[in-house]
């Protein structure tokens, strides 16, 4: 059994040419769960696979993640062997944010009698989650409003941090089995998202090596960041992971 990670976009909101922050979670070169759905993402994602995903895991509600849910409702709903079908994992506290965000609309079709959910199979998620006999664990992060934005880890083999400040507390909890750590990091932080200074100052070296970094923007802040010495993602880059741990396996 192998595992990996694509990368389907990996810029900030303006960062458009990068396409946004999106990843699919590869078991044995097959599409396995895809983090987040962003527009240009999305995009990626189809030309990559010819499919939609297979099942979804959304960190936040912020549109570069979810926009690409509009056009999900139209593959999922008018494919009557797959509505209702797509498992879409949403923390708890983001299921009335994600709502009005993308399923409040008065009427999902102009001739009515839809609703936009039917499309999906929508399943709120705690502090853990199974899918497809596998475990994943799901913390929160500093982005905006707390309880707003999460992260998601697969145990011993993957930590997806989401939009984030930095979450020291967090991965020394969640990322202790050397896991890879995929982050949110710009060249320059702000009150929303980490920069390579917040990094390089809250972080241990070791923990640091074992991050990739996404969510830039530009591909000249991309270089930057490699020039400091550390991993930068690439829009649709795949790198290996580890075998999840044993107890995450039913």
């Amino acid at each position: 059994m192998s595992w990996a990670l694509r990368f389907h976009g990996v810029g900030n909101a303006s960062a458009v040419e990068l396409g946004s922050p999106m990843a699919t979670i590869e078991r044995d070169d097959a599409p396995w769960l895809t983090i987040d759905c962003g527009g240009e993402g999305l995009t990626a994602l189809l030309a990559e696979y010819g499919a939609p995903p297979r099942a979804l895991f959304v960190t936040h509600t912020h549109l570069d993640h979810v926009a690409g849910f509009e056009r999900l409702f139209v593959s999922e709903y008018f494919d009557a062997a797959r509505r209702g079908r797509m498992p879409v994992y949403v923390p708890a506290p983001l299921v009335p944010l994600l709502h009005r965000r993308i399923g409040d609309y008065p009427n999902v079709l102009a001739e009515g009698g839809a609703n936009f959910w039917e499309a999906f199979r929508l399943i709120p998620v705690g502090d853990a989650f199974w899918h497809d006999g596998v475990r994943l664990e799901v913390f929160p992060v500093r982005h905006h409003w707390p309880d707003t934005a999460f992260g998601l880890r697969l145990p011993g083999s993957l930590v997806w941090s989401g939009d984030t400040r930095p979450i020291p507390e967090m991965l020394a909890r969640h990322a202790d089995r050397d896991e890879l750590v995929a982050h949110d990091c710009a060249l320059h932080g702000n009150p929303s998202h980490s920069g390579i200074d917040d990094l390089e100052r809250e972080y241990p070296a070791d923990l640091l090596a074992r991050c990739v970094l996404y969510h830039h923007a530009s591909r000249a802040d991309a270089r930057a960041l490699r020039a400091r010495g550390h991993r930068v993602a690439d829009a649709g880059e795949v790198l290996a992971l580890a075998d999840p741990a044993a107890e995450a396996m039913a």
